[in-house]
């Protein structure tokens, strides 16, 4: 038996087509994640991009429970000596539809460069429709 070891030339990169519609923003985010970093893959290496591409799509018609949507806020600094900004979950769903989304599978990947690589292969659009119809993304059910 051999142990092979995972390197970038050897690692086959798809294409994966995720309908976020109704789906819980937790349990949407942690599957992308998971595609995003290959850990469904059986070559999983934490030390080497074998994630797939992603494409998500209805990122609007994402749902969260309970009171999480009045509730439920981000965070960012601008920079300036008090310059924390908080928005709720409503307030940035009406001003960006894919911001929700996109900071739940960013707080779920590796805050590194690879974290940062794997991200990069991530598109998420608000709506049904996509560009990347010509790469043929394989649909992957969410439970």
């Amino acid at each position: 038996m051999k142990t092979t070891m995972v390197n970038p030339a050897n690692v086959k990169h798809e294409w994966k087509l995720v309908d976020a519609e109704g789906l819980s923003l937790g349990r949407v985010a942690s599957e992308v994640a998971k595609l995003l970093m290959g850990k469904h893959k059986a070559i999983y290496s934490p030390n080497v991009d074998t994630g797939d591409f992603v494409v998500v799509i209805n990122a609007e018609k994402v749902v969260v429970t309970g009171n999480k949507a009045l509730q439920k806020e981000y965070f960012h600094h601008t920079g300036h000596i008090g310059g924390e900004r908080w928005i709720n979950y409503t307030d940035l769903l009406t001003k960006n539809p894919v911001a929700p989304l996109e900071a739940a599978i960013w707080g779920m990947v590796p805050h590194s460069a690879l974290g940062h690589k794997m991200f990069k292969k991530l598109k998420i659009y608000a709506g049904a429709e996509h560009p990347h119809k010509a790469q043929n993304p394989v649909k992957v059910e969410v439970k």
